[in-house]
């Protein structure tokens, strides 16, 4: 049976092992398992009250991945080559919002929440929008939190594909108003629910990368 010592030598060595993966072997392709298990790490990560404000988009199309790769110039050298390609999106203040019909749906029928406590528990939501965090002035706020949380399942999944041996690499280099106008032209955001937060490539290294390089452990770490 494996010891602590192992399992948390084999978690550091997949650390070690996951870099920003810039160019893919275009013929080594995920297998269908392993990918879903990689998805579900993401849908199984934490969020804020348990909203889980995000949806993966796994985009396999090639022409939809044409699109992107002429649009989001961060994976202009990660598509096609990539086994897969994922958006994620967040959900924005018609879902997010402290008293929306999918918070409500979510909190009672997913979170199972009893009834009797759910009003009283949509007021704690309520007050740690508006005067916690401050979430309610304008469109950004709210969609801003969520989006902070997709990151969560970002990278979660990526750790995983580490894991079992798979690149990834997480994408930020996209023009966000031109990326929606793209998704929303696809019928992706759901009339506004849904806004682009961050996108990720996945699939096997053509070349091994640098040595892994961070600032020392006593310069990041302090205790008080």
């Amino acid at each position: 049976m494996q010891n602590n010592e192992e399992k948390k030598q084999q978690i550091l060595d997949a650390f070690h092992f996951r870099h920003a993966t810039k160019q893919f072997d275009p013929d080594k392709k995920i297998s269908e398992d392993d990918f879903r298990f990689i998805l579900e790490t993401g849908r199984l990560s934490p969020s804020s009250f348990g909203f889980e404000p995000w949806r993966f988009l796994v985009i396999q199309d090639p022409g939809l991945r044409e699109k992107i790769k002429n649009v989001a110039w961060g994976a202009y050298t990660k598509l096609p080559e990539a086994s897969h390609f994922v958006i994620i999106l967040a959900r924005t203040k018609e879902d997010t919002r402290y008293d929306s019909d999918y918070l409500k749906d979510q909190l009672k029928n997913v979170s199972k929440i009893p009834e009797e406590f759910l009003d009283k528990f949509l007021g704690r939501i309520e007050e740690f929008q508006r005067e916690d965090f401050n979430l309610l002035e304008g469109d950004s706020p709210l969609y801003d939190w969520a989006s902070k949380q997709t990151y969560i399942a970002l990278a979660n999944m990526m750790t995983a594909a580490a894991q079992i041996g798979i690149d990834s690499c997480p994408i930020e280099g996209f023009n966000i108003k031109k990326m929606n106008t793209l998704l929303a032209e696809e019928g992706l955001l759901e009339s506004g629910h849904f806004s682009i937060s961050v996108m990720a490539a996945f699939g096997y290294r053509t070349e091994d990368p640098h040595p892994k390089t961070r600032r020392s452990f006593d310069d990041i770490v302090k205790w008080v």
